[in-house]
C-alpha cells in the first residue's frame, strides 16, 4: 500500500453489516479526525480507500466522526460501492440538499444516521435508502419507538454486541444490524466442540505439530473432501501471495513448510463452524489474525514472531465457537507459549497487540491511540496495517 499522508491523520475503525440471514453484506469503516483543527483532505482519503476497496469491491458504510471531513466527501466523486451515513442533523440542513441528491444521482447508497428532530426536506428523503438507529437510542426512547421518518425507511440497528440484541433487533423489524454480536457466543456453543470438522482440523494441527509426514497427514484429509477443498482454497487464494498453485496436502507441506501450514489450518478451524449466528465471529476471527500480523510486521517482527501473532488473532475467538474456556481448548490444541499467555491469562508479548486490534474494531480513538503508544506504533502505522489485512480478508472471502 502507498504511503498515503492522510493515514497520520484519521484513525479507522471497522466492524461489519449483518442481514437478517447472519450474511455479511458490508463493512463499516469508521473514520475520526485525529486533530479538531486539522481537516484531512476528503480526496486524498479515498484515494487511498480505493487501494483496498477499488470500485468493483465489496460495499463499504462510511462512518466519517468529523462534520468538515464528511462535508468534503460528500462533494467527492464516491465509486458506487462506497456507501455514505449522514447525520440526521446533516441530512435536515437544506444546505447539503444538492450535495445529498446529486450523490443519490450517482448511484451511491446513503444513510441517514439517527433519528431527526424534524421531518427532512421533501427533495432530500427518497435519497436515503436505510436509516441507522443506535441501540442506546433505541433502549432509551423505548419502544415502540415515536414515529417519523426513522421508520418510514428500512432500519439498520447499530450498536450490537451480543446474538441476543441482533436476535431482537432482527424482531423489532431491523434488515440489518451493525456491530460485533460476539460477547455471549461462549454460552451459546455449548456443542461446538463436537463438530467432526473441527476435531479433524485439530487433528491435523496436532500432526503437523509433531511433523509428521504428508503422507500421514493426507490419510486423515481424504475423509473430508469438503475440508480438503477449504484448505487448498485458502492456501492458493492471492492473500496467500504464492506463485505455484498447491495441489495437494503433500505438495502444500513440501512447498510451506510445517510452521507456514499450521498458520493456514488454524484459519481453517477459526471457520468451519457451520452455526449461521458464528458468521460474525469467524469474520472477526479471520481479520484479528491478519491484522495482528500486519502489526507486527510494521512493529519489525520476524517471520516466526508474526506467524504467532496471525495464529493469536485467529484463535482469539475460538472459545465462542467451540463453546470451551481457553484453558481447557488449548490443552487439546498445541500453541505456542506467547499465544497461549495471551488468550488465557490476558497477559505476554502478544496481549497488546490483541488489545490494539479489540481498540480498532470498537472504533474507539482513544483506545486506539493509547494502544498504539504501548507498542509504540504510529497511527499512520496503524491505518496501513489495517488497510493491509482488510485487503488481504477480502481475498480470502
Amino acid at each position: 500500500m502507498n504511503d498515503h499522508p492522510v493515514l497520520g491523520q484519521v484513525a479507522l475503525g471497522y466492524s461489519p453489516m449483518i442481514d437478517k440471514h447472519r450474511a455479511i453484506t458490508a463493512l463499516r469503516l469508521t473514520v475520526f479526525p485525529m486533530r479538531p483543527d486539522v481537516t484531512p483532505d476528503a480526496v486524498h482519503l479515498l484515494e487511498a480507500l480505493g487501494e483496498t476497496w477499488p470500485a468493483d469491491a465489496g460495499r463499504v458504510s462510511l462512518n466519517i466522526v468529523g462534520e468538515s471531513l464528511l462535508q468534503g466527501l460528500m462533494q467527492a466523486e464516491l465509486p458506487t460501492n462506497l456507501m455514505v451515513e449522514v447525520p440526521a442533523f446533516m441530512a435536515a440542513d437544506p444546505v447539503h440538499s444538492e450535495a445529498l441528491q446529486t450523490l443519490y444521482k450517482r448511484g451511491n447508497t446513503l444513510l441517514v444516521k439517527g433519528r431527526p428532530t424534524a421531518p427532512l426536506p421533501r427533495e432530500v428523503l427518497p435519497c436515503f435508502a436505510y436509516s441507522i438507529i443506535d441501540l442506546a437510542d433505541e433502549r432509551r426512547d423505548g419502544l415502540p419507538p415515536p414515529g417519523g421518518v426513522s421508520r418510514t425507511i428500512p432500519h439498520v440497528q447499530a450498536g450490537v454486541r451480543t446474538l441476543v440484541e441482533m436476535t431482537e433487533a432482527f424482531g423489532r423489524g431491523a434488515i440489518a444490524v451493525l456491530g460485533w454480536p460476539i460477547d455471549d457466543a461462549v454460552a451459546s456453543r455449548s456443542k461446538a466442540a463436537g463438530q467432526p470438522q473441527m476435531q479433524t482440523i485439530v487433528e491435523l494441527i496436532n500432526r503437523v505439530d509433531r511433523e509428521e509426514s504428508g503422507d500421514r497427514m493426507e490419510a486423515v484429509l481424504r475423509n473430508d473432501p469438503t475440508l480438503a477443498f477449504k484448505l487448498m482454497r485458502y492456501i492458493n487464494s492471492p492473500a496467500f501471495g504464492l506463485s505455484v498453485e498447491i495441489s495437494s496436502f503433500r505438495h502444500a507441506l513440501m512447498i510451506l513448510g510445517y510452521q507456514r501450514l499450521k498458520r493456514w489450518l488454524a484459519l481453517l478451524l477459526a471457520s468451519s463452524s457451520r452455526d449461521p449466528d458464528l458468521r460474525p465471529v469467524i469474520f472477526a476471527a479471520v481479520r484479528r489474525g491478519l491484522l495482528m500480523e500486519e502489526l507486527g510486521r510494521a512493529s519489525g517482527a520476524d517471520d516466526e514472531h508474526r506467524s504467532e501473532l496471525f495464529i493469536c488473532g485467529v484463535f482469539s475467538l475460538l472459545d465462542r465457537m467451540m463453546g470451551q474456556p481457553f484453558a481447557q481448548l488449548l490443552a487439546s490444541i498445541p500453541v505456542p507459549e506467547a499465544v497461549r499467555s495471551a488468550l488465557a491469562d490476558g497477559a505476554g508479548p502478544h496481549h497488546p497487540y490483541l488489545e490494539l486490534v479489540r481498540a480498532v474494531e470498537s472504533a474507539s480513538v482513544y483506545d486506539i491511540r493509547g494502544a498504539a503508544e504501548v507498542l509504540m506504533l504510529g497511527v499512520a502505522e496503524v491505518n496501513r496495517a489495517v488497510m493491509r489485512a482488510l485487503a488481504a480478508a477480502r481475498q480470502l472471502d
